[in-house]
Order: C-alpha cells, then structure tokens, then sequence
C-alpha cells in the first residue's frame, strides 16, 4: 500500500498546536474592512482552534504533518 501524501492546500491552512488540536486562521478579513470595526478586526487576526467534529478529516490530510 502506498504511503499517504499530506495534503499541501491543507498544510498552507491549519497549523497544529503544541498540545495536538489544529488551528485555522479566521476569515472575513481580507476585504470589506472599511464598515468593520476595529475590535472586530483585531479579534480576526488571530487563530481559532477547529471545531471538534472536524478536527481526525484534518489529522488525516495532514498525515505526515
């Protein structure tokens, strides 16, 4: 059987955490801005872990992660 090769789109998009979980970055940020708030912008910079239900489809595409 062949090895599984890491899914690349999937490796420029989730990174993991120290303690296993994977995280995502938030999206809505990239145009628009000019109507959002700067509290609103802030609090989409940073990365959000993904939700539980997802998280062993991402383990998988990041297999050799």
């Amino acid at each position: 059987m062949p090895k599984q090769k890491t899914k690349r789109a999937a490796t420029k998009r989730f990174k993991k955490s120290a303690t296993g979980k994977i995280l995502r970055t938030s999206g809505g940020k990239s145009h628009l801005n000019a109507c959002k708030t700067r509290k609103r912008k802030r609090n989409l910079r940073g990365m959000t872990v993904v939700s539980e239900s997802f998280q062993p489809v991402l383990k998988r595409m990041l297999a050799t992660y």
